[in-house]
């Protein structure tokens, strides 16, 4: 059942006096794109009449087949934090479609939802993403222009007044609450200037959608505070790089597909076969988790992130790890992805390649409990 039906948003947008509407996607590469609409338009919107040139989007169509629409989500429906003078600036997610009326194929969010779609027949009912992705904050200068100089010199769980990024990072987490973000913790990363912000997990759309809306809640507030947040993964060389690790889950109906108490490790067959589809394919779809040149300047020896396709149950610095909650909350860690992923495609690729493991009842090597 969605949350808001096309009449609900109408007389929000009423209500709240909302003057424009961003209608959001986003491209292969995971950067975000909008149409924006004045309030006159959004009934249209409602309705999916709303064509953009698809060939001027990296990874859409060529320039002889360009015209493509805009699905919007309703469930997605969001008045920003922020405004202007005249009014309110709300959000709609959308899905990508061609003019015959079917799902665009290239389209990121669209490929996730077929690959939950196989999941769903192979009698999985969920699939929870937990995300931590981690970003740096660079000073700017006169001109607003990034420099090179980190904002602080702090370390691991460091606090003011070393740092310097504190009053930041909490105007990050309220404007994250306002937009119906549960934020479970923040804190100085172990770098300098670097810092993760981890929110509730959630299906693997809604977090999707919500790692891109959070890549922008992060951008928008430093530039308040003349900062530059980045996600490079690693934008300098010498100290940590940023990862985004992720806690995937299964269910089946209100059951952890990954659990089972018999088990010494407390896992079920399913998720051993899961994760041995996750090491099967790791160096195929570390094309997506890791898509940049910098994504493997990140993962090298001596800055915990993982540079072996292996798995344990303490050790962290393997690709997989499994996190000691049992129960529901049994999952695995997947270490190698960095933010710099487009999060729908990452998400995707990690899910298929886990479904493959339990479709050729895959079983893992032995654990490496060393570093």
């Amino acid at each position: 059942m969605s949350r808001f039906t096309k009449e609900e948003i109408l007389q929000i947008a009423d209500d709240q006096d909302v003057k424009f509407i961003r209608l959001q996607f986003t491209d292969l590469f995971g950067t975000i794109k909008n149409v924006e609409i004045p309030r006159s338009q959004l009934e249209k919107a409602l309705d999916n009449k709303i064509m953009f040139d698809g060939s001027s989007i990296e990874g859409f169509v060529r320039i002889e087949e360009s015209d493509m629409y805009l699905y919007p989500d309703l469930d997605t429906w969001l008045i920003m934090p922020w405004s202007f003078e005249e009014g309110k600036i709300a959000r709609l997610i959308c899905d990508v479609y061609m003019p015959d009326g079917t799902p665009f194929s290239g389209d990121p969010r669209g490929i996730l939802k077929r690959v939950l779609k196989e999941a769903e027949e192979m009698g999985f009912t969920a699939f929870n993403v937990g995300p931590e992705p981690e970003f740096f904050l660079f000073k700017t200068n006169a001109d607003g222009e990034a420099t090179l100089d980190l904002n602080d010199q702090g370390g691991y769980f460091d606090l003011a007044p070393v740092d310097l990024g504190e009053n930041c990072r909490r105007d990050i987490v309220l404007t994250l609450e306002e937009m119906g973000f549960e934020i479970e913790a923040s804190h100085h990363e172990v770098a300098p200037g670097q810092h993760e912000i981890d929110f509730k997990y959630a299906n693997a759309v809604t977090t999707a959608d919500n790692i891109q809306t959070f890549k922008l809640v992060v951008k928008s507030v430093a530039r308040k505070h003349n900062l530059h947040a980045t996600f490079m993964p690693k934008p300098l060389h010498g100290i940590n790089g940023s990862g985004m690790h992720c806690h995937l889950s299964l269910f089946r109906g209100k059951e952890n597909a990954f659990y089972n108490e018999k088990d010494p490790l407390g896992l079920s067959e399913t998720a051993y076969q899961f994760m041995s589809g996750l090491l099967a394919h790791a160096r195929n779809f570390a094309a997506i988790t890791n898509p940049t040149v910098n994504s493997y300047k990140r993962l090298v020896p001596g800055y915990e992130a993982p540079v072996y396709v292996a798995w344990s149950s303490k050790n962290r610095s393997p690709m997989i790890r499994i996190p000691a909650a049992r129960g529901l909350s049994t999952r695995l860690e997947v270490r190698n992805p960095d933010p710099s992923t487009n999060p729908y495609l990452a998400l995707a690729v990690l899910l298929k390649a886990g479904l493959d493991g339990i479709k050729n009842k895959m079983t893992p090597p032995k654990s490496t409990d060393r570093n």
